[in-house]
């Protein structure tokens, strides 16, 4: 039995929790292909620990992991594909761009929806064709404008994240989607009541000042 075996067995041996989210580290650590499936099993044990070094583990070995966590995604329970989606914020690979914006819009759970609008800013865009960019940008500012009235205001916060990071992208290409952000962050310092979101709107503003100077 090779080595990678004997990792993956590990986890699939561990008969404690403390066991497990060591054999799961170590995993993770090793960074290896053949480890995906079982790191992707681990998200629906019902095991935060595990699951956040799981989730670890697959965003470090990056693209590769992307295909096995949409493909396995339907196959696992609500706990699971919670944290697969988790997993694919911090991917913000395009190929998920459908799952994080429909799990940052509709999913009852505010942790995945908070995930999925942070992810939504960190899009790897020059993973798409030229062609496919305008548009697939479009949605995603379309989504973040409205989850940024989300009802939970880490949500609300994460959604602002998310529009910076998306400005920061269209700045130069998009100037019209460039534009509908900055005029969105000024209708949310009228609308918005929680401190914390406000604040965060406010630095916002600040950081994509020299674009706005640039515009102006």
């Amino acid at each position: 039995m090779t080595n990678d075996q004997n990792l993956i067995q590990a986890v699939e041996q561990a008969d404690s929790s403390p066991r497990l989210l060591a054999a799961v580290r170590t995993l993770a650590n090793a960074k290896i292909e053949a480890g995906i499936p079982t790191l992707i099993a681990v998200l629906s044990y019902n095991n935060p620990g595990a699951a956040v070094a799981a989730v670890d583990g697959l965003v470090q070995l990056g693209d590769v992991a992307v295909e096995p966590l949409l493909n396995l995604l339907d196959e696992y329970n609500y706990g699971g594909r919670a944290w697969a989606i988790r997993a694919l914020a911090q991917l913000a690979d395009p190929r998920a761009l459908d799952t994080l914006l429909n799990a940052a819009e509709t999913d009852f759970a505010l942790s995945v929806r908070r995930a999925a609008a942070k992810g939504l800013g960190d899009i790897q865009w020059s993973k798409l064709s030229p062609e496919e960019i305008p548009s697939a940008q479009g949605r995603v500012l379309k989504t973040l404008q409205v989850t940024s009235y989300d009802p939970e205001w880490v949500v609300r916060y994460a959604s602002v994240v998310g529009l910076q990071g998306l400005a920061t992208a269209v700045a130069e290409t998009q100037p019209d989607y460039w534009q509908q952000i900055i005029a969105h962050f000024e209708q949310l310092m009228k609308d918005e009541s929680d401190l914390a979101v406000r604040t965060r709107v406010q630095f916002a503003l600040a950081q994509l000042q020299p674009e706005m100077a640039k515009a102006g």
